[in-house]
């Protein structure tokens, strides 16, 4: 008789903006396999970015595969799933087929710009109870224009015919056959429609944003029952589904930030600063967002505050494929290490400011062009830009807390890069450890699946193997030259406000 098959292993969905992974991990947290599978963006009108949710779940089947296949694990070894995903982007479905009625509105898309602006009466009732800004980066206003838009939504969506979730909520409806309609609490708190301090949906905001409650997932921690596999063919019935959390929630996790004053950013398509304040709301009086952090195996509720760059590795795209100055992204490092001037700036506002500034008009900008001006500079302009930004939002921690920060841990693709971590080091002043592990994001999730599954009793449990010998990066530069810098950062800043106020 053949021996029993052990569930050691936790099976991660990290779903993202322009990909997603499938990451296979043991029981030492450590990564067996993966795969992963480009999805398109979509640009149909200016400011707008959409996706094709069938093309996000095609790839979902195409990622898993690849991952068990390259691990050589069996499913029959996968305890728990593990979701993670790009936050905000909005999805409404069919609830009988799970079809969508309309292509995902991206996090990125800035359509609804308008109808923040004519619902700013309302800015600091949003900004009080859901500790967001009236913002179009957020999921509330992106329903309600779907549901106004698509012919015959908003009848149907109150006939409860229609159901809308966050990218994390809309593949655990179809990973379940559709018997689950869950969301956890850190992909909840940014839609602004949940209370934050009460981890529920709030009657008042949904009805100024027009959306029906009937349409909104049950809110879960982070660690939880989110059902079962049913009827999907790629993976059997009946593995867990037990850890859920947005991208950056996960990747604090993955970093082992899950304790007060603990800060990490994660340089992806943008750039997300997270700085946990454990079981504290920290009101924001700096243009930070105060978001839910991801619960644990106890489910008291964490906190924490975050500021988002919306353009960071989306910048060195635009330098690859909008002015096509390089064939692949890494060529942009030793491209910028020619540069030898300081003169030009670059704010990558490609898709409006975020924190702190939140300007949804803004739009990417140089300064200090000159004959002299090549390709060199405008690299390390590109890289800096995005350095700077960071900067901005660890000033305002810095205020909002009264705490300096002395250290950082970072993660992301363009951690990758040795040039561009010295350059924000050498902005901030202080010490970056990159991670050890390049997909934190993904093994945050992981190790919420594990806590569930009961692989490990504790965060720090599932990191008893990993080495603390992380790379670190100091600053090179004084504070004069910091301040210098900065100064002219703020001076840029304050002009592209201007211009597009």
């Amino acid at each position: 008789m053949a021996a029993a098959t052990t569930s050691d292993c936790v099976l991660v969905i990290d779903q993202g903006t322009t990909s997603t992974r499938a990451i296979v991990f043991d029981k030492q947290a450590q990564p067996l396999g993966s795969g992963q599978f480009e999805i398109r963006l979509q640009y149909p009108q200016s400011g707008w970015v959409e996706q094709t949710p069938d093309e996000i779940w095609e790839s979902v089947a195409s990622a898993v595969a690849a991952a068990l296949a390259d691990s050589g694990v069996a499913p029959g070894r996968i305890a728990a799933i593990g979701i993670t995903n790009q936050r905000e982007t909005t999805i409404l479905w069919d609830k009988a087929t799970s079809k969508p009625v309309a292509p995902a509105i991206v996090w990125q898309d800035r359509r609804t710009a308008d109808t923040c602006r004519k619902l700013a009466s309302h800015r600091e009732m949003v900004r009080s109870r859901t500790g967001l800004e009236l913002d179009p980066y957020f999921s509330g206003t992106k329903i309600g224009w779907i549901l106004d838009k698509v012919t015959g939504t908003r009848q149907r969506a109150e006939a409860g015919e229609i159901l809308f979730g966050t990218v994390d909520a809309f593949l655990i409806y179809r990973l379940t056959g559709g018997k689950r309609h869950v969301t956890d609490v850190t992909n909840a708190s940014r839609t602004m429609l949940m209370d934050l301090a009460s981890g529920e949906w709030d009657d008042e905001l949904c009805s100024i944003f027009g959306v029906p409650r009937a349409i909104l997932p049950e809110i879960l921690p982070s660690v939880a029952d989110y059902g079962v596999t049913s009827g999907l063919g790629w993976l059997p019935d009946g593995l867990p589904i037990l850890g859920v959390a947005g991208d950056q929630q996960a990747s604090c996790v993955g970093q082992a930030c899950v304790a007060s004053g603990q800060t990490k950013c994660t340089y992806g398509t943008g750039a997300f600063l997270v700085s946990h304040t454990g079981d504290k709301i920290v009101r924001s009086a700096n243009g930070l967002l105060t978001t839910r952090a991801a619960t644990l195996t106890d489910g008291r509720a964490q906190f924490a505050l975050e500021g988002s760059v919306f353009v960071a590795g989306a910048a060195v795209q635009w330098f690859r494929d909008g002015l096509k100055a390089i064939g692949a992204s890494p060529e942009i490092n030793p491209l910028a290490k020619k540069s030898e001037s300081d003169d030009i700036l670059f704010v990558p506002a490609l898709t409006g400011l975020g924190a702190p500034y939140w300007n949804p008009e803004a739009r990417g900008t140089i300064f200090g062009l000159t004959r002299a001006t090549g390709l060199a500079d405008l690299a390390r302009a590109t890289l800096e830009g995005v350095a700077y930004q960071v900067a901005d939002l660890i000033e305002a921690i810095a205020a909002d807390t009264g705490k300096p920060l002395t250290a950082m841990s970072v993660d992301g693709g363009m951690t990758d890069s040795d040039l561009f971590l010295q350059l924000q080091a050498d902005i901030l002043g202080f010490e970056l450890r990159r991670s050890l592990q390049r997909e934190a994001t993904a093994l945050g999730a992981g190790v919420l699946a594990g806590l569930g599954a009961g692989l490990w009793t504790s965060v720090e449990d599932a990191f008893t193997t990993h080495t603390a010998a992380q790379a670190r990066f100091r600053p090179e530069r004084d504070e004069a030259w910091r301040k210098s810098a900065m100064d002219r950062w703020h001076k840029a800043i304050a002009a592209v406000n201007g211009f597009y106020g």
